[in-house]
């Protein structure tokens, strides 16, 4: 064997070794995409009794409940990137969320139902209640305020039904902050929202799976402000999408009634 045949003897294996990892890397970059997309499951605990809804983070009720972390950004991180938190439970009539949020730049204008209250500083819950149609979807939003947005989407962006006021009203809120919020608080603030949402409210819309042990729902929980000085979009269950959407029910995590 001469010189140059025996470089290229020992250079083969490096080649090789080269090659494979390019041809494995877009596989791996899948692997951890799909990763991402599983990791988010939510074991809903069952209520014992009815709970006095207050916005109260720390009452009994809520201490040993598992917290849902809400840190996945999207699309470009903020300059100040909230604490955001979210715990939920349910009972035979209804499912319970409350939400903390150690936050800044701090604002809350929309006070009428249906409003854009994802311009304010605003606490989002998407959630798939029928297991047999996992990509129709109810999306309650509610803004540090208490005022709450809620539709029923067959299709996102451009199916979709507002419920009504009298519906809405249905849905018992308490938040921790005034009404309005305006101007903006740009020191340090933690606010929490808590409801209730009745399943009977969601019956008239979809064929609801009720909550009991075993059953499955998919959703997803987001942070927004999109028209706040610091506008953010921060989610649960992580979405792989270029520009900011929430309405992507095909990464909603999962939630497992206990």
């Amino acid at each position: 064997m001469n010189y140059l045949n025996y470089l290229i003897f020992l250079c083969l294996p490096l080649l090789y070794s080269a090659s494979e990892l390019k041809q494995d890397k877009p596989n791996q970059s899948l692997v951890r995409v799909k990763q991402k997309a599983e990791e988010s499951v939510y074991k809903v605990a069952k209520l014992n009794k009815p709970i006095k809804i207050d916005a109260n983070w720390n009452k009994p009720q809520w201490k040993k409940i598992e917290t849902i972390k809400i840190e996945k950004d999207m699309g470009k991180i903020p300059p100040f990137k909230p604490v955001v938190e979210a715990k939920m439970m349910y009972d035979d009539d209804n499912v319970y969320v409350i939400f903390r949020v150690q936050d800044r730049f701090v604002k809350s204008v929309v006070q009428e139902y249906n409003g854009n209250v994802s311009g304010d500083s605003c606490v989002e819950f998407f959630f798939s209640p029928d297991t047999e149609l996992p990509l129709k979807y109810f999306n309650l939003e509610v803004n540090a305020g208490g005022t709450p947005l809620i539709f029923y989407v067959e299709k996102p962006w451009t199916g979709f039904i507002k419920l009504k006021n009298d519906e809405i009203k249905q849905i018992e809120i308490a938040h921790s902050l005034p009404s309005k919020v305006d101007p903006e608080i740009t020191e340090p603030v933690t606010w929490t929202i808590e409801y209730r949402v009745p399943l009977s409210m969601l019956k008239a819309y979809s064929k609801v799976s009720n909550p009991a042990p075993g059953v499955i729902w998919k959703a997803n929980f987001y942070k927004t402000g999109s028209l706040t000085s610091n506008p953010n979009w921060i989610t649960w269950s992580f979405v792989d999408k270029p520009r900011q959407d929430f309405h992507t029910p095909e990464y909603f995590g999962t939630l497992e009634f206990q």
